[in-house]
């Protein structure tokens, strides 16, 4: 069933095998620029969140940016969600970065506009309460790379292009790539990316540190995709409650002193006690079998 929420399309009740095998094949223009679905059966609890502007190279505009607000807040709002892959329906992008064709249209203040709701919706993504991974199948250039920092784990076919090429357009990296890249990679590696506006292999940007994983491309050009799904398995068998508070003690954690990072790891802590899921965990240790995790 495919439904539509105002630019996003909700593909509902697709398995994992239809998509690996038809996402390169189907006409991706008619799904709008975001297809978001939430897989069924032993993978309910993994999302599906998909770039999908063909036209544009899946390019950074209004119409992108708004249809990933809209799904940015139906993740924040679904408690049944473990874990989000945020990949690409476009063969060999996964995105291009700054739509400069539509930017170059706009006054110097809605250019100044349009990249603080940029980073906002960039933002939006690295606060998301469940793990996310970025599936790098192809280009992750500009803004593109920028949105994959902002996911928890990335995955790159080694014959993925990763830049952030700004300074080569008369730009800097707007959307946090000053601030995540160096927390990311040495400070020193961050600044020769950024200042070179280099853009290296999906290889090498896992020697760089860039990305977790990177993995040879396969005939379906989706070999990124498919790991990343093999690690959101091994996530979401976990206690999906446990999960945001140990990304939420992460996150707050590292702008802090260790000292202030063990306050909020005590808080995230004592969130998780009362829960019905800890209670599990341990019980089903005790009896020796798999828990099973209701999220509550």
């Amino acid at each position: 069933m495919l439904t539509k929420l105002n630019n996003v399309r909700i593909l509902a009740n697709s398995s994992v095998l239809r998509l690996l095998s038809t996402q390169y094949q189907q006409k991706n223009d008619s799904f709008g620029p975001v297809v978001f679905h939430k897989l069924t059966g032993p993978d309910k609890g993994v999302a599906m969140y998909g770039l999908n502007s063909p036209k544009d190279r899946n390019a950074l505009g209004y119409d992108l940016i708004k249809a990933m607000r809209e799904v940015n807040q139906l993740l924040r709002e679904d408690t049944k969600i473990s874990v989000v892959i945020l990949h690409s329906l476009v063969p060999g992008i996964f995105c291009a970065g700054a739509n400069l064709k539509e930017r170059f249209q706009m006054s110097d203040e809605e250019v100044a506009a349009f990249v603080r709701g940029l980073r906002e919706t960039f933002i939006e993504v690295e606060d998301l309460p469940m793990p996310t991974i970025a599936a790098l199948d192809g280009v992750a250039v500009g803004g593109g790379l920028e949105l994959a920092l902002a996911c928890d784990i990335r995955i790159a076919a080694e014959s993925a292009k990763l830049g952030l090429v700004e300074t080569g357009r008369g730009l800097i990296p707007g959307a946090g790539g000053t601030q995540r890249l160096p927390r990311t990679v040495h400070l020193n590696i961050a600044k020769e990316l950024i200042f070179t506006s280099r853009v290296v292999s999906g290889k090498e940007a896992k020697e760089k540190g860039l990305v977790n994983h990177a993995v040879p491309q396969n005939q379906n050009n989706n070999a990124a995709l498919e790991m990343a799904l093999n690690i959101a398995k091994e996530i979401n068998v976990n206690a999906p409650i446990a999960l945001r508070c140990a990304k939420q003690a992460i996150n707050e954690g590292i702008q802090l002193s260790i000292k202030e990072g063990y306050e909020v790891e005590q808080k995230c802590y004592e969130i998780n006690i009362p829960t019905k899921d800890r209670q599990e965990g341990m019980i089903s240790f005790i009896e020796k079998r798999k828990p099973v995790y209701e999220g509550h």
